[in-house]
């Protein structure tokens, strides 16, 4: 990343390598259909800046508070939902058997949805509870493609082409929208295409999940011009998120991001016994617990890593959050804590105004109660259930389903992403959902597949 060209020259660079990027993805004639766009806005939009942040930049409007939200922001992200809805009737999709396969995830949303009416501020709760929903309606039109796991990887490759280059545009070459300065500590810091640090480490750890496991997936396939080609752009893309990692300094991205890495790593070791992979995952669990009473273990990653004072000032706001009175067993409503008095507190209190519990856990508790940390929970098992039995039906996708998940459990230990448009809880949603894909459904123009060519070069998920 050591080029060094004038802003605009690496403008027309970065739009020149993005323009070939997306070429090369359409004469690529991937078995999925033009459905799939919908996911990828949704997630470049929830990975990047929100409608009206890109408007702002541009200088044509001003965003709101948080209490009023926007309502440009509301309707581009209801137009999407709706979009995707319409879609999934198209494809016969059937809800009752969504919540059959998902019981504990559709409770869980349900009690989100009840959990408005106590809230102090229901309208921006059901405004927040709105946007939450189009985590499903995506997710299941990717599982509902032709091919879902084509699908899945095509969904993180076009929204690489347009995250990764751009954020290493804005570092190097537009600082005033590129960089800013850290909450924790006012130090300098890369947000790249993000609005802060953390952000650009979550889709830095999304995205180079799953490309990692789709390189290892390239890998096992026999060598021609198509595998070296595919090697060569995932590859590059990989190399780019990890000096966009090195720069947002996110330590619990980068841990987390390898940490799930090494347990699809492992699963792939002829040793492992699939059957027992319940028992590992306890005994994997109960090392932690006992390595964090006795050693301290999460302290000394903490300092290896050289964010002891940051997760030392977590520990301080966890402990301001915990003394706040709020209902223990119903918490404060749906996603409705960081509002009102409560926030003018907080920020009265501290100059770099947090507007979260930098914990997934505790703001559920928050926001939910007992009660929804208990639902938290059981949709965390669900979703390790329904990945063990991927691991004996389809392990590729049961090991990416795993290393995932913990990848997400450990993550929300010091970051809350089980909330909003969080990129992170987007992609759990894709590993957790269970809806077996219908042989066939019915193809409008919008789910049309793209058609094959005798010059087209066959697609590459046919290798996989």
């Amino acid at each position: 990343m050591g080029l060094h060209l004038p802003p605009t020259a690496a403008l027309l660079l970065t739009i020149g390598c993005i323009v070939f990027l997306f070429r090369r993805d359409i004469r690529e004639k991937a078995n999925v259909t033009r459905a799939l766009w919908l996911p990828v806005i949704w997630l470049l939009l929830i990975g990047s800046r929100s409608p009206v942040q890109w408007l702002a930049l541009a200088g044509f409007m001003k965003g709101r508070s948080m209490e009023e939200g926007n309502p440009l922001d509301a309707a581009v992200y209801l137009a999407l939902i709706i979009w995707g809805i319409y879609v999934l009737n198209r494809r016969q999709v059937q809800l009752s058997e969504v919540i059959r396969n998902n019981t504990w995830l559709t409770i869980f949303l349900l009690y989100c949805f009840i959990a408005i009416f106590w809230s102090d501020f229901p309208l921006i709760a059901f405004k927040r509870w709105i946007k939450i929903f189009g985590h499903p309606v995506m997710a299941l039109i990717v599982l509902t493609e032709p091919d879902p796991y084509q699908a899945i990887v095509t969904l993180m490759k076009r929204s690489a082409y347009v995250l990764v280059p751009i954020s290493i545009l804005f570092i190097k070459y537009y600082p005033e929208l590129g960089r800013g300065f850290d909450d924790w500590t006012g130090a300098a810091m890369n947000n790249g295409i993000t609005t802060n640090k953390n952000g650009l480490g979550w889709i830095c750890m999304v995205l180079g999940f799953f490309l990692s496991w789709h390189l290892l997936q390239v890998l096992r396939t026999e060598k021609s011009r198509v595998r070296r080609s595919e090697l060569i752009l995932t590859g590059g893309l990989l190399c780019m998120i990890w000096w966009l990692l090195q720069k947002a300094h996110s330590a619990t991205s980068t841990i987390c991001l390898l940490s799930g890495l090494s347990i699809v790593l492992l699963l792939g070791l002829r040793f492992i016994n699939r059957r027992l992979i319940g028992l590992y995952v306890i005994l994997f669990i109960t090392t932690l617990i006992v390595a964090e009473l006795t050693l301290g273990a999460f302290g000394h990653v903490a300092n290896l890593t050289g964010h002891e004072a940051t997760i030392a000032g977590r520990g301080e706001l966890w402990n301001e959050l915990l003394a706040f009175r709020t209902n223990p067993i119903f918490g404060t409503g749906f996603e409705s804590f960081w509002l009102g008095d409560r926030l003018k507190i907080l920020w009265a209190e501290h100059w770099w105004h947090p507007t979260e519990a930098h914990n997934g856990y505790l703001e559920t508790y928050l926001n939910l109660g007992f009660i929804g940390l208990f639902l938290l929970a059981g949709v965390l098992v669900a979703a390790f259930r329904k990945i063990r039995f991927d691991i004996l039906t389809n392990f590729q996708f049961g090991r990416l389903g795993l290393g995932f998940l913990a990848a997400v459990v450990a993550f929300n230990w010091t970051e809350a992403s089980f909330k909003g448009l969080s990129v992170i809880w987007f992609a759990f949603y894709i590993i957790a959902i269970d809806y077996p894909i219908p042989a066939v459904f019915e193809m409008d123009e919008l789910s049309e597949p793209y058609l094959e060519t005798e010059e087209a070069e066959p697609a590459y998920s046919r290798m996989i």
